[in-house]
């Protein structure tokens, strides 16, 4: 179906900036606009603005930008039809259709949504296998021996594959999905030595819908109910361009606001360790889907969270195996706690064993931040073995090490030092080798960064090293910046606005950035319709590279601070206080670039000339240009207040 340009007028009109994003990472407000660390790259210093006002968000450090449409785009990895669907819910806004499309169609459209709509399919034909014969003496009483309750089951979309060759490839075909999709979707798969048969991946298993953080299937794990040797416990969807393993955890989707608002994430192992302590009350768990956990899955909770508990079985060797997990989250800036079941238990069997309030009560008491979970393992090791706890000291102080913030380090070393009755100094000194050794490498690429960053300001304050395209380009930048924040302020009492001001001022000339070239003339456009619109209009009207372009020339990193005003009392003037004299420098500033780009190139022509046979009246013609271009530059400097010889 396609989606209405109304509903999507609607969508765009609703949908606020903050609100959006607030769904995905925190927000703190500084000045004027909202900060956060970016979603899209890893970063431990806020680079991500969000402005209220303007209704747009950028990133400076990977340059991401856009409305609120373009980011659940970018944050989901889906088209604009899917995001307007995503907001028209967030909203409540009834989504109506221009037209109805067939099963064919809908197939056209680009493959992502395709996969989605293979994926949702096949979750709806699972859950409705439970009604069946066999989903019910099989799926649906494990499910009910397990305690899972008929509002969990519906929460998780969970379904039963029913045990034949190809009954979900026979009802997607049927209902209009190609098999070129579904093998894409991982949901069937071509029979080896003969890729022409096709069967389903599931079958016979109860199966677990895996959901991104918007709620749509993406794929999923199934666990196989008999004692077939021959037949792994679980398996579990592919890779598929809309299902990546390593950035995904299961019951993201379902926990994402209770673990926003308690300010904890837990961390457990399997699919049914999540839904048992759903049962006991506890929505805000995900679980790593029995994977080692990885970088994307860190920043995954870093977006709602900075607190982690990770829960593990009580298996002292499993849990050793597996603690690699906790300096990865240290190192990605998470405060981690962690919790130990008893000998034998893991979340989903504790927590039927002793009751959800017992289960509650036990988290609560046995928690224990890392350094004291990390030495509780080993301290009978240690206790035996002087060695032993000097190899357990270089652990802690490795594990230690890998926090960046400093304060948190030093406390934690502090704690060390008293739980391993060792002197605080020497915790100290351990540490600064484990930080120099790993941070060395680091260092040195920070430094040649710097080193290279700081060339680059040269070269570009040298104005002599500067061609004259490129200083002009910065002018063109600033010309169009105006355009964009102000395009339908008045100037005057005639009612001329800014945009019809600086494109009346600058039709004579042509734009050197290519770019900039570009969306001066979608302004150059806009006048011709008669348009007035402020930056929301322009955003909802330009295209989409265009769109990003401008938002990037008019979020600005930095903002005067609210203590000049506020404490100080001091009125700081704005650019919108006189946008008839910002206007102007800014066309003067433009003009004299462009002048002078004028004079090199006659410059250029007289020496060419000088070294050819030109007559003496040609040669004459061009210094007489370059003299008269001379005096223009001349009077456009004086009037900016600049002395040239």
């Amino acid at each position: 179906m396609t989606i209405s340009k109304l509903t999507s007028d609607k969508v765009k009109e609703r949908a606020d900036i903050v609100e959006v994003v607030g769904d995905y990472v925190p927000l703190k407000k500084k000045g004027q606009n909202m900060w956060a660390c970016c979603p899209f790259h890893g970063e431990k210093t806020p680079s991500f603005s969000i402005s209220p006002a303007k209704q747009i968000y950028k990133c400076f450090g990977c340059g991401k930008a856009g409305d609120p449409i373009q980011f659940v785009m970018d944050i989901e990895g889906i088209g604009f039809q899917e995001a307007i669907r995503h907001l028209a819910g967030k909203y409540g806004i009834e989504v109506e259709e221009d037209e109805a499309r067939t099963p064919e169609q809908n197939l056209e459209q680009n493959e992502r949504e395709s996969l989605f709509i293979a994926l949702n399919f096949a979750k709806d034909f699972f859950v409705k296998n439970l009604q069946t014969d066999e989903g019910r003496s099989i799926g649906l009483s494990y499910f009910k021996e397990r305690g899972f309750s008929p509002q969990i089951i519906d929460k998780f979309d969970l379904g039963y594959a029913l045990d034949g060759w190809d009954n979900l490839l026979k009802s997607a075909k049927a209902a209009g999905f190609e098999e070129d999709i579904l093998l894409k979707a991982g949901l069937i798969l071509q029979k080896e030595g003969d890729p022409s048969r096709l069967y389903d991946r599931f079958r016979g298993r109860v199966t677990f819908a895996i959901h991104n953080i918007s709620g749509k299937p993406i794929g999923f794990g199934a666990r196989i109910l008999t004692k077939d040797k021959n037949q792994p416990k679980y398996i579990n969807s592919p890779e598929t361009p809309i299902y990546h393993k390593s950035d995904v955890l299961y019951g993201m989707f379902q926990a994402k606001k209770a673990i926003r608002d308690l300010d904890n994430c837990f961390l457990v192992e399997g699919y049914t360790d999540v839904i048992s302590m759903h049962l006991s009350g506890i929505e805000n768990v995900v679980s790593s889907s029995g994977t080692s956990l990885t970088e994307g899955q860190i920043k995954l909770i870093k977006r709602f969270t900075n607190q982690v508990t990770v829960l593990y079985d009580g298996d002292a060797a499993g849990i050793k195996a597996s603690i690699r997990g906790i300096d990865l989250l240290l190192e990605g800036g998470l405060n981690v706690k962690a919790v130990v079941f008893p000998d034998g238990d893991d979340p989903d069997s504790y927590s039927r064993k002793v009751g959800t309030q017992a289960f509650q009560d036990y988290l609560k008491n046995h928690s224990r931040d890392f350094i004291g979970f990390k030495i509780g393992l080993y301290q009978e090791e240690f206790e035996r073995d002087p060695i032993r706890k000097a190899e357990v000291i270089r652990e802690i102080v490795q594990s230690i090490g890998k926090i960046p913030d400093p304060i948190i380090r030093s406390v934690y070393a502090k704690e060390a030092s008293g739980l391993l009755q060792i002197e605080e100094e020497i915790i100290h000194a351990e540490l600064n080798k484990s930080l120099i050794k790993s941070q060395k490498d680091h260092f040195q690429k920070a430094k040649d960064e710097v080193e290279a960053e700081e060339k680059l300001e040269e070269l570009i304050s040298t104005s002599a090293q500067v061609s004259f395209i490129e200083k002009l380009s910065i002018h063109e930048r600033e010309i169009l910046r105006l355009m964009s924040l102000y395009s339908a302020e008045s100037l005057d009492e005639e009612g001329k606005t800014v945009l019809e001001y600086l494109l009346s001022e600058t039709l004579e000339t042509k734009f050197q950035t290519a770019n900039y070239e570009r969306i001066y003339n979608l302004f150059r456009g806009l006048i011709s319709t008669d348009k007035k619109l402020d930056l929301k209009g322009l955003l909802n009207t330009f295209p989409g590279e265009s769109k990003n372009e401008i938002i990037d020339l008019v979020q600005q990193r930095w903002e005067v601070s609210a203590h000049w005003t506020g404490r100080h009392g001091i009125l700081v003037p704005t650019e919108k206080d006189d946008l008839a004299i910002s206007s102007y420098r800014a066309l003067l500033w433009y003009k004299k670039r462009y002048v002078e780009k004028l004079m090199a190139e006659a410059s250029m022509n007289i020496k060419s000339s000088e070294g050819s046979n030109e007559d003496f009246e040609k040669i004459l013609v061009l210094q007489s240009i370059y003299l008269e271009v001379k005096k223009i530059q001349v009077l456009l400097s004086k009037e900016l207040g600049i002395v040239i010889g």
